[in-house]
């Protein structure tokens, strides 16, 4: 998932702080001077708390006056004078904002969060100042109107229309009476979404399922129990073990533990987060959700959903309903299989319950060992976080040329962090690669990619791009390094296509680089990525013994192979869920008067959603809709799996490395950025519009 992403300069969510008038700080704030480090990467060894209010201050001051300078220009305004000009504003703001907001998520505390909370509505504040500026867009206006005689290329053009775009979209036409009440939307939006996502991580944090018996540990793997222990003694319960509500704790709990009841504790907690209590999300959320439609209303849009998805690849609501309820009805079908399947193991063990959410994963597991006697704990040794790295590192090189070079002795802002240099085969520099696996109290749950510095030419010269992977994968236990389970493979050669995106980008201007494309193309280039980590010929040469160095074996491969369309029902059917309901929040028409566990108990129950699934984030803890900016474009994932597969389906009849192939995959998807319409460049590389059988026959639906 591009699950981080920092617009640049223009589009950046940045407040209207006043001037700082005490500049005691700036002498020793690095975020003053030009970054005197290698690859000009932040000093992120000088940079402290106390330094992002005064940077963010100066740096808004700064931003204001060169808009407003922009604005007030005496000459015609002219694409250089008014479009560029105001791409290159801000560069103050876009430098503290890149590291505030990558720091916020990754190692954040009460100080920043604090921080986070106050600027959230000031930033929303200069947005708007910047969009909303009626001479300001007179001038966007005025170029935008003579686009089609002003010459320009198809990147400038591109760059034109997204700003006049962004004016249009931010209510520039609006009244007066009207830019008010957008404002204060606005400013509410920004508070209630803040508040979200650290109400999330808050409530993970607050849990924990402390077991003090061993025989409660029964059926889980000695990885994992050493895992639980590692944790127990970090948190200061000394000779137990504690699971927590991070995935890479609780998941292998739900697969693996025989205790019932303690599988229903944890679970309950699990899918409960920030639904009550200090942490409660269900009024933010209902409020978030009508906000949206109020000022999609404002906007001139019946819905949120028609709002975003206007500069989406799907265009319309009506296009993603169409997707969702085609991958539905095939995808519900074979869930229902899955769960016969898992009652009949049940009543199999001599027990007689119905199987209960809790259940599944713990059956499944069974299951598949007893059908295609593939267990995760035998696959894990092979897949140790550095293989599947270098692993991926290795698919690059085949297909691009490019290599990866550690870099010690880098500024890095954990002590966990580990940063690398992507060359080219001639030996020239690409950019850093910041890499950041484990999880802590202190980074919010889930993978992501994100920028410290975004890819763009500066006088003719290419400005390289700093990139950062962040996961929450499991950690390594004592001498034993980081096992990896296969889903976890997976997301790591998912997040490094994203990070190629950034890294790869080879575009003039920084608002259209990399991974600046709409939500249901920018997934292309990561879930693609996760077909060389399932492909045989790539496992042969990736998946090692951790202690041994074997290669995973044939007969390991053919079961994986045999196993590959295996709990495809549930995993399709909770992601829909999410998917359906991120959709049904985001369609409605008038106001939610319901809690939000009414309106999702509605909107699951008009699906069709069997009892034993819930959605793969629940609407309390929905982070990628309600904090993310994924609202009304979860359904991007698999929107993009349609390109993936039918992407990959091209090297696979030419080969897994084919240089023509990946010649073209490079040239019109990652170096292009947001610089061309996303169907265009894929028909250019494709040549031909993507075939959802692809799609089908991988999840087994076809």
């Amino acid at each position: 998932m591009n699950r981080k992403r920092i617009l640049p300069v223009l589009m950046i969510s940045i407040g209207s702080l006043a001037s700082c008038e005490n500049h005691e700080a700036t002498a020793d704030n690095p975020f003053f001077a030009s970054y005197d480090t290698p690859f000009e990467v932040p000093p992120f060894d000088r940079i402290k708390d106390e330094h992002f209010k005064p940077a963010y201050e100066e740096a808004l001051k700064r931003h204001s006056a060169e808009v407003d300078s922009i604005a007030a220009i005496a000459e015609a305004p002219t694409f250089e004078n008014t479009i560029v000009a105001l791409e290159n504003a801000g560069e103050l703001l876009t430098r503290v904002s890149y590291v505030f907001s990558n720091l916020n998520s990754s190692t954040t505390n009460p100080t920043l969060q604090a921080l986070d909370k106050e600027l959230a509505p000031r930033l929303a504040a200069h947005r708007d100042n910047i969009t909303l500026n009626a001479q300001l867009f007179e001038r966007v206006k005025a170029v935008w109107d003579q686009h089609e005689s002003l010459g320009l290329d198809g990147e400038q053009t591109m760059l034109l229309e997204r700003t006049y775009k962004n004016f249009v979209r931010n209510g520039a036409n609006l009244s007066d009476e009207d830019k008010a009440t957008l404002r204060d939307i606005n400013a509410q939006l920004a508070e209630l979404t803040t508040q979200f996502g650290q109400n999330i991580l808050a409530a993970v944090n607050a849990y924990e399922l402390v077991i003090d018996k061993e025989e409660d540990l029964s059926g889980l793997p000695e990885n994992v129990k050493a895992a639980a222990a590692e944790t127990a003694k970090a948190k200061g319960h000394n000779g137990k073990w504690v699971f927590t509500l991070s995935n890479a704790s609780v998941m292998p709990f739900l697969q693996y533990a025989d205790n019932r009841d303690l599988r229903r504790e944890i679970w309950e907690a699990y899918k409960n987060r920030a639904g009550s209590g200090e942490y409660n999300n269900s009024e933010i959320l209902i409020k978030i959700a009508n906000l949206r439609l109020q000022k999609a209303n404002l906007l001139g849009y019946p819905t949120h959903a028609h709002y975003v998805l206007e500069e989406a690849m799907a265009e319309n609501p009506a296009n993603v309903k169409k997707l969702l309820d085609d991958l539905w009805a095939p995808a519900i079908k074979k869930a229902k299989e899955e769960a016969y399947d898992v009652q009949k193991a049940i009543e199999a063990s001599g027990e007689s319950f119905k199987a209960a959410p809790y259940d599944w994963r713990y059956y499944a597991e069974k299951i598949r060992q007893e059908r295609f006697s593939l267990s995760e704990e035998e696959l894990q040794p092979y897949f140790s976080l550095d293989a599947v790295r270098q692993g991926a590192f290795d698919v690059a090189n085949k297909l691009f040329g490019i290599s990866f070079r550690k870099l010690d002795d880098m500024p890095i802002y954990h002590p966990e962090v580990e940063a690398y240099e992507a060359l080219e085969a001639d030996g020239s520099h690409i950019g850093v690669f910041y890499v950041d696996y484990f999880p802590r109290e202190s980074k919010r749950s889930g993978a992501w990619m994100s920028s410290f510095r975004m890819q763009y030419n500066e006088n003719g010269q290419r400005v390289a791009p700093i990139i950062v992977n962040v996961c929450n994968f499991t950690r390594p236990v004592g001498e034993q390094p980081s096992l990896l389970t296969f889903d976890e493979a997976n997301t790591l050669f998912h997040e490094f296509g994203h990070a190629l995106h950034g890294l790869l980008s080879n575009v003039n201007y920084r608002s259209l680089a990399g991974t600046s494309v709409s939500r249901d193309f920018v997934e292309l280039p990561s879930q693609v990525m996760e077909n060389w980590a399932e492909d045989p010929a790539v496992l042969k040469e990736y998946a090692k013994h951790y202690e041994t160095g074997e290669p995973i074996s044939d007969e390991l491969i053919a079961k994986l192979e045999n196993a590959g369309t295996f709990g495809q029902g549930f995993a399709t059917v909770e992601y829909l869920a999410s998917s359906i309901l991120d959709y049904d929040y985001h369609t409605i028409t008038d106001s939610i008067t319901v809690s939000a566990q009414e309106f999702e108990k509605t909107s699951m129950a008009k699906a069709g959603l069997i009892e034993e699934i819930i959605p793969r984030h629940s609407s309390t803890y929905f982070q990628h809709i309600f904090s993310g900016g994924y609202s009304a474009g979860y359904y991007s994932y698999i929107w993009a799996e349609v390109l993936d597969a039918d992407a990959f389906a091209a090297f696979k009849e030419k080969g897994l490395y084919d240089q023509a192939t990946a010649a073209s995959f490079r040239e019109n998807v990652l170096e292009k950025g947001g610089t061309e319409k996303p169907a265009e460049l894929y028909r250019r590389f494709r040549g031909q519009d993507p075939d959802p059988i692809h799609l089908m026959r991988k999840r087994g639906l076809d």
